[in-house]
């Protein structure tokens, strides 16, 4: 009788872990899925929908895979991948060109799941050179905070100063907390300049957009994005969740993953993909110390994810109302970590640094030819010249 009188009490703790994945995750980078949905194309309406979309399906997937499979699984959006469109920019074809190119890509993942060669494929793509690429395609997303400082120092101070304490303080908690800075900031200047928000913009809405296929599209956005979001997410929230004592199981996963994706594409939503960062907060001992317990956390993690998205509008219309170099602001510092990390890991072996370095100038420089984004160049550059160093070289004994 004791221990049934108990186990509600023991899995509040579960229940908590998960709401505050949900929270740390949307509230940190909602702001990085925006800014690179409008980089490529959308409206303000259709990258509300996208936003509205993907979240939706976060929440259903995390559910999905933690009741069926009693593991603390969650589901993510793809980071990176946004963090890619923002550096990508305008694709020939416009938006629809730009949601087919979300279909391709979940139609990648759907492969992954299905045929497992095409996920060793990916495995084989050096780390240095993938993580090479996405470091380039964060920076110029990083830098934004300081420009934004001397641009707009007024808006942006308050926001990088939060962020800095927040982050000795309250790590987990910086960016959340950077961004209610911003909201005080817009509130401000709302207030100062009489600016009313239209009452309809708050209100969650999908927007479909029939998509279309073109050669900029497929090769500058699907397969950039499908490669990123399988070595910068996938692989390493198997890695975290193998650390936690978990296996994932891959084929649901990635079947959980790509159908959403492509569920979400013709929304607006770019790709989900498996929880990696915040799959340390869901699944580790603070969840609760019982493992078999803590599956409960990614059904919460769900479910909060479920109640944002009924509020995505609302935090969209904030990023419209915001000042320049705001909200931009929130999202580089979103992404610092990213970067830090995709760094360490693109020079970390001295014999591959040569070839990192190439594909992390390529992606930062943006060029584009023949509609082909700088994300995919970079890659190519990066394999040739490592394959060019290493031509005729024996493997070390």
């Amino acid at each position: 009788m004791p221990e049934t009188a108990a186990a509600p009490v023991s899995l509040v703790r579960p229940l908590v872990a998960g709401m505050v994945t949900a929270l740390v995750g949307f509230t940190s980078t909602f702001a990085v899925v925006l800014t690179g949905l409008r980089s490529v194309g959308a409206t303000p309406a259709q990258a509300a929908s996208g936003l509205l979309a993907i979240t939706l399906v976060v929440g259903v997937g995390c559910i999905i895979l933690a009741w069926r499979y009693r593991i603390p699984i969650t589901i993510a959006w793809s980071t990176p991948g946004v963090a890619l469109l923002a550096a990508t920019g305008a694709v020939e074809g416009g938006w629809p060109a730009v949601v087919g190119g979300f279909l391709v890509s979940a139609g990648l993942i759907l492969c992954t799941a299905l045929f497992p060669p095409l996920g060793a494929l990916i495995a084989r793509i050096p780390p240095s050179i993938a993580q090479a690429m996405l470091a380039g395609v964060l920076l110029p997303l990083c830098v934004a905070p300081f420009v934004g400082l001397v641009d707009d120092p007024w808006g942006v101070a308050p926001v990088l100063i939060v962020w800095l304490v927040a982050s000795r303080l309250v790590p987990r908690w910086a960016v959340p907390l950077a961004f209610l800075a911003a909201i005080v900031v817009v509130a401000i200047e709302l207030t100062r300049t009489g600016v009313d928000a239209d009452a309809a913009t708050l209100l969650p809405r999908l927007e479909f957009t029939a998509p279309t296929l073109t050669v900029g599209s497929v090769v500058g956005i699907a397969l950039p994005l499908f490669v990123v979001t399988m070595a910068s997410q996938n692989v390493p929230g198997v890695a975290v969740m193998r650390s936690l004592g978990y296996t994932i199981p891959w084929r649901p996963a990635m079947l959980v993953t790509g159908l959403g994706s492509a569920l979400a594409a013709t929304a607006g939503g770019h790709a989900v993909n498996l929880g990696a960062i915040s799959a340390a907060i869901a699944a580790g001992p603070d969840a609760h110390p019982d493992p078999r317990r803590r599956w409960v956390a990614g059904v919460s993690a769900g479910g909060m994810y479920l109640v944002l998205g009924g509020l995505s509008a609302a935090f969209a219309a904030i990023v419209l109302l915001a000042p320049p170099g705001v909200i931009p602001a929130v999202a580089g510092v979103a992404l610092f970590a990213a970067f830090g990390s995709a760094v360490q890991q693109a020079i970390d072996d001295p014999g591959e640094r040569l070839p990192a370095v190439v594909t992390f100038l390529v992606a930062a420089s943006g060029i584009a030819i023949a509609g082909v984004s700088a994300a995919f160049w970079a890659l190519a550059a990066g394999l040739v010249v490592r394959t060019v160093l290493h031509l005729g070289r024996r493997p070390a004994a």
